[in-house]
């Protein structure tokens, strides 16, 4: 959200089309991070069930570990920059907290309070995602506070995050390549979750889009997770918020960096990478070369953006050449555009959905 001490930035000249757009490169600083957690208990919300919006559950610690028998290790499912994140069974009508019977599966993270991330991030995931509702954000279902103790509830995502799909090791688990039509629906899913923060009546600002926040239900839909970094965008005539910078250093966008300055073409800067990840196969950082230096996918991709015979360098070699090649010129195209050093040449993600949306199949 928007803190203090934020400030707000000058107009700029309209951003150029997705056929105009041209590219230049510009230094960057290294990403800072920051871990931030104090003592609360949940009085800022109701003393009810629900949060003051109407449309979260409440939850005492004592239902998160009957939820999780006790948070045993068996049902820890992930861990991230917030912490672990466990599976939990909760009645389907009540939402109580269940051994048996017709229940649910949900996720429910817990707050590391030494972790990179701390309590500003759970108030504001709190806060912002309980409010929002779309087929491609991860929905929020409630939350919890006790003492030092941070908890979120989400619908349970099966297939977990994008990350571990492309990038695991195939052979040391029971997942398979992922097709070109699936990669397509996940790009497609996830441009469509921006999108929509971008052009929600207060514009949000994702912060933090990468492979790793991408989840995936069992048909492989995607959506928007961890909205701990999000803030709100730039009001009236101003063109970016400038902040402090907070992220994931291989994802971030090259202005952001340098001057602290977001928009929401920082956003669409992250969903290029995120794309070359899709196309490639190869992780945002430790790309190794010859050299033994290991480079960004940006890096290692540019030199193939730019011309349609060089596009095949690109795609990773686990779809042993089974994507149609105009496809493929389309997609790459689009990632160039949307990793623009200058952000005011990048593409909307109203745009870019409209570039991708002919790519999915029926």
């Amino acid at each position: 959200m928007f803190r203090p001490g934020e400030k707000k930035g000058k107009v700029t000249k309209p951003f150029l089309t997705l056929e105009s757009a041209t590219d230049s490169r510009s230094k960057a600083t290294p990403l800072s991070n920051g871990s931030r957690t104090s003592s609360y208990d949940g009085s800022g919300f109701s003393n009810q069930n629900t949060c003051t919006n109407g449309s979260l559950h409440m939850f005492t610690y004592s239902q998160m570990k009957t939820a999780t028998k006790n948070f045993r290790r068996s049902h820890r499912i992930g861990e991230g920059g917030f912490g672990v994140v466990y599976k939990g069974f909760l009645d389907e009508k009540t939402l109580a907290p269940l051994a048996s019977g017709h229940k649910i599966i949900v996720a429910i993270k817990k707050l590391n309070t030494h972790g990179m991330q701390g309590h500003d991030e759970w108030v504001t995931e709190v806060k912002l995602l309980g409010a929002l509702r779309h087929p491609n954000i991860v929905r929020l279902i409630g939350f919890c506070a006790k003492d030092e103790s941070r908890l979120l509830v989400y619908e349970y995502m099966s297939r977990g995050s994008l990350e571990n799909h492309l990038f695991a090791d195939l052979s040391k688990s029971h997942r398979k390549v992922l097709s070109w039509e699936i990669r397509m629906k996940i790009a497609v899913g996830a441009a469509r979750g921006l999108e929509y923060l971008h052009n929600a009546k207060t514009q949000i600002i994702y912060r933090d889009f990468k492979a790793a926040n991408i989840l995936l239900d069992d048909q492989f839909n995607a959506k928007l997770s961890d909205f701990g970094l999000a803030t709100y965008g730039p009001s009236g005539d101003d063109t970016h918020v400038s902040t402090r910078v907070l992220g994931t250093y291989g994802y971030a966008a090259p202005e952001y960096l340098a001057t602290g300055h977001l928009s929401s073409r920082s956003d669409v800067y992250s969903f290029g990478v995120v794309l070359l990840e899709l196309l490639s196969g190869r992780p945002a950082l430790g790309i190794e070369t010859q050299s033994s230096e290991e480079l960004k996918v940006v890096d290692w991709a540019r030199p193939y953006l730019h011309s349609r015979e060089q596009v095949h360098h690109i795609m990773d070699p686990k779809l042993n050449g089974k994507y149609p090649p105009e496809g493929a010129i389309r997609v790459v195209r689009v990632a160039s555009l949307c990793l623009q050093m200058f952000a005011k040449a990048r593409p909307t993600m109203k745009e870019v959905v409209k570039s991708l949306e002919p790519l999915l199949t029926t």
